[in-house]
């Protein structure tokens, strides 16, 4: 079975982890949107975590608090961190 195609806003993330972190030799398509971004995945650590929840406050407009308990289930995928930019941007449309 195949996995399902990642949306615009999936992509739009990874393209924005490749800028962040300067991963030249990575397209969006090698980031699957259900692979780690973490550990065994793409190996990223906490200070491209700290750079890369910059990037996407300043991209997306968001919040993200640095002592949110959930930080570290949003940033697990690619799919996980589209899902919470777009929780975040309703939130604040609500608002």
């Amino acid at each position: 079975m195949n996995a399902p195609a990642s949306t615009a806003l999936q992509q739009e993330i990874a393209q924005l982890i490749i800028d962040t972190l300067n991963l030249e030799d990575l397209t969006p398509a090698d980031i699957p949107p259900e692979q780690p971004l973490f550990g065994q995945g793409l190996g990223l650590d906490s200070v491209d975590a700290l750079e890369l929840a910059l990037a996407l406050q300043k991209r997306y407009a968001i919040r993200i608090a640095s002592d949110d308990k959930d930080a570290r289930r949003h940033f697990a995928t690619v799919a996980s961190l589209a899902a919470f930019v777009e929780t975040q941007q309703q939130a604040a449309c609500a608002g």
